[in-house]
């Protein structure tokens, strides 16, 4: 009995055609190896289009990987409290999406650096093909409160964390009692005003920063009809050397 042949989906065509041209790019650079004809330029040339190839089979693979695993990704409730709102916790967010970025071919670390400015935490999500993306957020140490120098290192870095953890996941969050379904479709910013609100909010003072994720989770999740009065409030906060109290 014949083995049924399944057409391929729209995902994976583009992926099938970039395996065919690597292959193909392969048998041409044997060839020419075993040519003593070929001149060594000629051979750098066709192991950059090697390269550029396996670059693009690579970043496919991520593109529909991600596409896949952002259906399964729950919002993840806000158990974090901080005096001015909830938060989803660093700890929920990693045992949540793990099992999920697993299964998909993801893994995801993280950089941290400490600066003359602050600490830089960079994510970096990583496709089991080889693509990788990094998003990366400066943020001073966190002394509100009590907090010592070792507890401040330790809260910014957390607070990186979940903030570059939902970027690069378009993760989003909720509270407790909602159970995921808002009473009506809210309209968010735009990416472009996603990205101001995330430059204001890196100069801010950590305490407005944990508010920011408090309320909002993520420059992305912000009501478009909060825009304005946001980017205002951040921008008197986000002066040099201004002093939190």
């Amino acid at each position: 009995m014949a083995t049924p042949i399944h057409p391929k989906t729209a995902e994976q065509a583009p992926i099938a055609q970039a395996t065919q041209d690597s292959t193909a790019i392969i048998q041409v650079i044997e060839r020419a190896a075993l040519n003593p004809e070929v001149d060594i330029d000629k051979m750098e040339r066709l192991l950059q289009m090697q390269e550029r190839v396996l670059d693009r089979q690579a970043l496919m693979a991520y593109s529909a990987a991600m596409a896949a695993m952002q259906t399964e990704l729950p919002s993840i409730a806000e158990r974090g409290k901080t005096n001015n709102g909830h938060y989803a916790t660093l700890e929920d967010i990693v045992d949540t999406v793990r099992p999920i970025m697993k299964k998909h071919g993801f893994a995801v670390s993280f950089r941290i650096q400490t600066q003359e400015r602050g600490i830089q935490v960079t994510g970096v999500l990583m496709h089991k093909d080889g693509h990788r993306e990094e998003t990366s957020m400066l943020l001073p140490a966190d002394t509100s409160g009590s907090k010592n120098a070792v507890q401040a290192f330790g809260s910014s870095t957390s607070y990186g964390k979940r903030y570059v953890l939902c970027a690069l996941l378009n993760i989003t969050t909720r509270g407790q009692d909602d159970n995921g379904h808002a009473a009506a479709p809210v309209k968010l910013v735009t990416p472009f005003q996603a990205g101001q609100i995330r430059q204001l909010i890196a100069a801010c003072p950590p305490a407005t920063q944990e508010w920011f994720v408090g309320k909002y989770s993520d420059a992305e999740q912000v009501p478009r009809s909060d825009f304005d009065k946001l980017r205002a409030s951040l921008q008197k906060r986000a002066q040099p050397n201004h002093q939190h109290h």
